[in-house]
């Protein structure tokens, strides 16, 4: 496996070589009818244990979230408007009640603070530029977890060790698609070469604003602008990501990690300083 070469804060700002195209997803949620195929492919091929087997209320969404046994998520989001107000009143009759459904998974970030949190060593990025979790080499310290933007990485209850998507690592080393990608029957969910997923994308988009009901159409984490550098894995969103409990604006929560280690850098020395300096003050 060659491993993307990056430590400490040099990870803030590093890129990697990429002896292939870089892979991702590209998450089409207007073709999502909530089968939860992806769900149930991801357990079965990576070897999860069920869970989830919990009445939540909310729609048929019965996983709830990612975590550490759960590398995809079905969201339901059942959006229910009273059609009062201005506008194209066609429109919002048809706006009435909708459901919003979206394959949530690990977003394989440009710039991901997990990497640079870990201490062991057992978070990676892999040759084709997705973050992975190395089991043996993790200890379960849990720093992966708050500094995840997006709430993704979680630990196991079972060992303590951290788990999520690994975009089927094993299956593209044999030139596979993953499993999740290979059991959607929508092809909701699509797996390729990140520069043309993109490419892919934005055709789309197009072709889906083109309808007057969804104008508000959009494409997450598509570009290297949105905070993390651009996503391995991105979406198109037909509402604003809070409606998918996705946050708007995220983050690479280790992005000052760099200037705070030159500032306690400084204060160290200005430290030694003054203490040498007192220390032969002292002699005299």
């Amino acid at each position: 496996m060659e491993l993307f070469d990056a430590t400490g804060a040099d990870r803030e700002t590093a890129t990697y070589d990429e002896p292939q195209a870089r892979k991702g997803f590209f998450t089409d949620t207007t073709l999502c009818i909530g089968c939860k195929a992806c769900e149930v492919a991801c357990k079965e091929w990576n070897q999860l244990p069920s869970d989830g087997m919990t009445f939540t209320a909310q729609s048929y969404d019965n996983t709830g979230e990612l975590n550490g046994t759960t590398w995809r998520h079905v969201a339901f989001v059942e959006e229910l408007r009273n059609g009062k107000g201005g506008g194209d009143e066609q429109v919002l009759r048809a706006q009435a009640g909708r459901w919003l459904m979206e394959s949530d998974v690990c977003k394989h970030c440009t710039h991901a603070a997990c990497l640079d949190v870990c201490p062991t060593g057992s978070l990676i990025r892999t040759e084709f530029g997705t973050v992975v979790v190395q089991e043996d080499v993790c200890n379960g310290c849990g720093y992966c977890v708050p500094a995840c933007p997006f709430g993704v990485i979680d630990k196991r209850q079972t060992d303590g060790h951290a788990g999520k998507c690994t975009l089927c690592y094993d299956r593209l080393t044999d030139g596979e698609t993953p499993a999740c990608a290979k059991a959607c029957p929508t092809e909701s969910i699509q797996f390729g070469d990140l520069d043309e997923l993109r490419a892919r994308a934005d055709a789309r988009l197009e072709k889906v604003r083109a309808n007057a009901h969804f104008r508000d159409a959009s494409l997450y984490l598509r570009g290297d602008d949105d905070g993390i550098g651009g996503g391995g894995a991105f979406f198109l969103l037909l509402d604003k990501p809070e409606v998918y409990g996705l946050p708007p604006d995220p983050v690479v929560t280790t992005r000052d990690l760099g200037a705070m280690w030159r500032v306690a850098g400084k204060a160290a020395l200005a430290l030694v300083g003054v203490t040498a300096l007192a220390a032969l003050g002292a002699r005299k």
